[in-house]
């Protein structure tokens, strides 16, 4: 591959489902490939095959939708290392961008216009300990921090890593979601409210409307 083509899973437009832009129209490009291997995967459609296309062509099929949003997310897009050129140019054209990463890979080289949605593994995850920690200095105000709960062990993980980390400090946005067919969403709404838990509880909102159909 050439440094001016990634490996595409698909591209397409939807609402976003999660984050603090949750509902917003959004371009999603997914990349193909990932290193981890998380118990809760739901794009594990994405670890292989893809079809490769030049950063123009992905432009092309983006500006199509004249959407405001852009989302890059995976697999693990920092896989790809053109992956950094490709956030760059999505904000010279002026797009609104977000990465998603599992926070397994450095973040430092990513454009700072970039929104970064760092998914730090919990235990039930199986990844645990693939989280590089020394991402969260490159941590921005606008950033945001999630925490996809399986248990009560991982919740009470979360909320330790907090803390251990100071990710308050950072003012960044702290996300917990409920690992879906795992745990209740009104179970870890209700832990959150009995420990007075400043964090954001999200739910997909993409998998309620479209009940978990690729491509959305």
């Amino acid at each position: 591959m050439n440094a001016d083509s990634l490996r595409i899973t698909e591209i397409f437009h939807s609402l976003q489902g999660e984050t603090t832009t949750m509902g917003l129209p959004t371009v999603f490009v997914r990349l193909t490939g990932c290193p981890l291997r998380c118990g809760y995967c739901d794009t594990a459609y994405a670890f292989e095959g893809g079809s490769k296309m030049s950063v123009t062509e992905i432009l092309d099929s983006i500006s199509q939708y004249q959407a405001d949003y852009v989302t890059v997310t995976g697999g693990e897009p920092l896989a790809q290392p053109q992956c950094i050129g490709l956030l760059r140019e999505l904000c010279d054209l002026g797009y609104r961008v977000s990465l998603e990463t599992s926070g397994a890979i450095c973040v430092k080289e990513v454009d700072p216009r970039v929104v970064k949605i760092i998914d730090l593994k919990t235990p039930g995850s199986g990844e645990v300990s693939r989280n590089l920690y020394g991402n969260m200095e490159f941590l921005q105000p606008e950033d945001e921090v999630k925490f996809v709960i399986c248990d009560r062990s991982d919740y009470d993980w979360s909320c330790m890593k907090i803390d251990q980390l100071k990710l308050r400090d950072y003012g960044s946005e702290i996300l917990f979601s409920p690992s879906q067919g795992q745990l209740s969403p009104r179970t870890l709404a209700e832990w959150i409210l009995e420990d007075r838990l400043k964090v954001r509880m999200q739910l997909q909102a993409h998998k309620i409307i479209w009940d978990d159909q690729p491509g959305h």
